[in-house]
This record gives C-alpha cells, structure tokens and sequence, in this order.
C-alpha cells in the first residue's frame, strides 16, 4: 500500500476528550489507517509508555504511527514518523537526525507546503480547512487555500482543521490524499462508529 492510502484517514489523539490508548484502540476498529499521538504538557517518560502501546496497536491493524513534535519520542517508541509544523525542529534537521522517519509538515499557506516540499517532507498536513476549536493557534486556509496547495506540490497532502462527517465531501472534492481528524472522532460518543462512517464517506471519494 502506497505512503497515500496509508494516509487516507489520520486520526489524532486529544486526552481533552479521552484517553489515548482507548482512543486509538476504537479508531483502528473503525478503520483509521494512520495515527498521530500529540500529547501536549506531559513528562517525557509517560510519552513514551503511551507510545509503546499505541506502536503495538498501530502494527496490530496495520496503520501507520506518527509522534506530533517530538522526534526523540518517536524514535523512542519506533514510530513510522513524526509531524513537525512551523515552529518546531525543521525539517532538514529531522532528516539529519533520523532519516528513517516519514516526516510529515503541518503548513497553514501556499508558501510554507512548497518550502516543506522543497525542504524534503514526506507529506503535508493542510488547514485550517475549516475554523477549529481543537487548536486554538490553528491559521484559517479555507477549501480556496487548500485547492492551491494541492494544485502546486506532488507529495501527499491530509487536509486537517474543522473537518467533520457534514464538510468532509467539500474536501475529498478537491482531491486530497487523506483527512485528519480529531473532534468529529475523538470527540464522539461512539469513537469507533464515528470512524466507520468517517471511512465509508472517504472511500466513497478515494476508491
């Protein structure tokens, strides 16, 4: 399966709605096929038992694991990658120190996908699609934005931001590779139906 369909829904974890490992443990029953750990504010040590547990689920059903930020967390834990956005390690950086890792760049504008592409990341991760709660500091970049990153860079894209069971067709549209979602998913009340449904819909659009 190619780095796209693997990316096809990227489910991130967020405790302020629950747990990580349970969060992950439904979302992998409902068909997420990438999963992204961001733990926000937590020791180091306890990044890292969590991540232990989310690699075993994650190579249980075949998905892809993905540490937010922290490339020693990933490494730690033998994650598949790690995201970085703007303000963390650059890009290069990353693939100095670890160059096994998929990097995947959080970018908010036309200028910041094609300087993540040119500066060698794996995939991008676009938005704010849609305005978002979830992250506070997220930049707005709208489906007009979204279109024009998509028009200009080859590597994978994942749109991210606000993106939910009602807006999500507005997306796959546009012929993105994958979608990231937190709130529509985490934040359910049933996590697994929630990614089900989020999966039907993408398949409808990605074949």
């Amino acid at each position: 399966m190619s780095l796209r369909e693997r990316l096809r829904l990227y489910v991130i974890t967020d405790r302020r709605f629950r747990d990580e490992v349970s969060t992950v443990q439904a979302a992998l029953e409902g068909g997420a096929t990438a999963i992204q750990m961001r733990i926000k504010d937590a020791p180091t040590r306890e990044m890292v038992e969590i991540g232990k547990r989310l690699r075993k689920l994650t190579d249980e059903y075949g998905a892809l694991f993905f540490v937010d930020d922290r490339v020693d967390v990933a490494l730690a834990v033998n994650a598949d990658g790690v995201q970085v956005g703007p303000d963390d390690m650059p890009v290069q950086l990353v693939r100095e120190i670890a160059p096994n890792l998929l990097i995947g760049a959080s970018v908010y504008s036309l200028e910041e996908a094609m300087k993540a592409e040119r500066d060698g990341a794996d995939y991008l991760g676009v938005g704010a699609v849609f305005p978002t709660k979830t992250k506070a500091d997220a930049r707005y970049l709208g489906l007009d934005g979204l279109r024009e990153v998509l028009e200009t860079v080859k590597i994978p894209v994942v749109a991210i931001g606000g993106i939910n069971h009602e807006n999500v067709r507005e997306v796959l549209r546009l012929g993105v590779d994958g979608i990231a979602v937190i709130s529509a998913i985490v934040g359910a009340p049933d996590v697994k139906r929630a990614t089900l449904e989020m999966r039907r819909i993408i398949d409808e659009y990605l074949g």
